[in-house]
């Protein structure tokens, strides 16, 4: 078995006609059969090829087969986004009547799918901090088939603690789903603990250059994949073959990228840790993260992505990010680029404030995706943001005071 970093270089290079050494892009939308007989057999399943790009496509399986060797799944099948994956897998396993826990710190339209959308067809949900093993059992009820977690969460990078999580579900006859977009398979692989499916938005680190947008869901076994490749062709929410081919490529430097953000994001979390105007700091890699000993255990790097608070609430938060220069002020994260945002304005608007209240996302919560620059020019950036914020903050505290 080969080590992670050589994992990611030769995972899904398979062999193909002209021995390429990156795999080609077959960018086509239909494949033409040597005779009918052999267009039926392909239909019928008996023999292994490509008939239709929404059914399958050799550079697309090349990326499918790549991320689940990384993950030490069977099988992978790319999405269109990282919803799309989110919804072949539990479109896949759920069914009218059935019951979800799912984790309070998510990917808000993750929630809102499960709230607006997946509830109308007669599926319930229950919104659980899932950092607390004793509310996540509490939860559970007979028709519970599906858990849905994402460790660490986001925005709160809250961790759950997935061996006993899965052992409690399985017990009860539920399976669990891990969104391992903010870990990578480098960083965190949840079979390991006993998870049945994985997702990812490969829009993130996989892929790495904010340049693709896509998702992924590894599956175990045969039979499940089988299962879940039936939803996937007919909802139609498939990866193309060019995207696909980049984030491949992203993925060669997967290990490398990911060592280069934990380092950073550790060095720019302590400092914001020490800052007179941050009220707290979420990193996994800080001793002061409530789950730090489970991410030790779990984990093999703190990640990326840090959550932090500003004294002075939601216009000190918007202050700040009007202010900073080397990062850019944008939603998603996992790029080579420093990237900032206000999860309670942006990416968890749509939960509204009750939603993002029961999930621990105050106003004033600030994300940042550390990127690769030099982790000394992004704290600058940070410090010199921070800096204006408070000069703001007292001349409108000023302004206040004198009228």
């Amino acid at each position: 078995m080969l080590a992670p970093d050589s994992l990611v270089v030769h995972a899904g290079i398979g062999e193909n006609e002209y021995l390429a050494v990156v795999p080609p892009i077959y960018q086509t939308s239909t494949f033409a059969f040597d005779c009918a007989e052999q267009g039926a057999d392909l239909f019928a399943g008996k023999r292994d090829g490509y008939i239709y790009s929404r059914m399958g496509n050799p550079t697309v399986r090349a990326l499918e087969d790549a991320v689940a060797a990384l993950e030490g799944g069977h099988a992978g099948l790319a999405c269109g986004s990282g919803m799309a994956a989110v919804h072949t897998a539990l479109a896949t396993l759920l069914s009218a009547g059935d019951h979800v826990i799912c984790s309070e710190s998510v990917y808000g339209p993750t929630c809102t799918l499960l709230e607006t959308v997946l509830s109308r067809f007669g599926i319930e949900s229950t919104i659980v901090d899932s950092s607390d093993l004793n509310a996540v059992q509490d939860a559970f009820r007979p028709n519970t088939t599906v858990v849905y977690i994402e460790t660490p969460g986001n925005p709160t990078l809250a961790i759950c603690d997935l061996e006993p999580l899965c052992k409690m579900a399985h017990e009860r006859g539920a399976k669990v789903i891990v969104d391992n977009t903010f870990m990578t398979p480098i960083l965190q692989q949840p079979f390991r603990w006993g998870a049945d499916v994985v997702v990812h938005s490969l829009t993130k680190f996989l892929n790495g250059h904010a340049d693709v947008v896509g998702g992924m869901v590894v599956v175990k076994d045969e039979d499940q994949y089988s299962l879940f490749r039936k939803s996937l062709n007919h909802l139609g929410g498939v990866l193309g073959p060019f995207d696909s081919f980049l984030v491949h490529r992203g993925i060669k430097t997967l290990s490398l990228r990911m060592q280069r953000h934990c380092e950073s994001a550790l060095k720019v979390a302590t400092y914001l840790e020490q800052h007179p105007s941050v009220e707290w700091v979420r990193y996994p890699g800080l001793e002061s993260h409530p789950q730090h000993e489970v991410a030790e255990r779990q984990m093999a790097g703190g990640g990326g992505v840090i959550s932090f608070e500003l004294a002075g609430g939601i216009e000190a938060g918007r202050a700040m990010m009007n202010a900073v220069r080397l990062c850019g002020l944008a939603v998603s994260l996992g790029g080579v680029e420093s990237l900032i945002q206000h999860p309670a304005s942006m990416t968890h608007a749509i939960m509204g404030a009750e939603a993002r209240h029961r999930a621990h996302i105050t106003d004033g919560l600030v994300r940042v995706s550390v990127g690769i620059e030099n982790p000394n020019d992004i704290i600058h950036d940070l410090d010199q943001a921070i800096a204006q914020s408070n000069s703001m903050s007292n001349t409108a505290n000023a302004g206040e005071i004198h009228a």
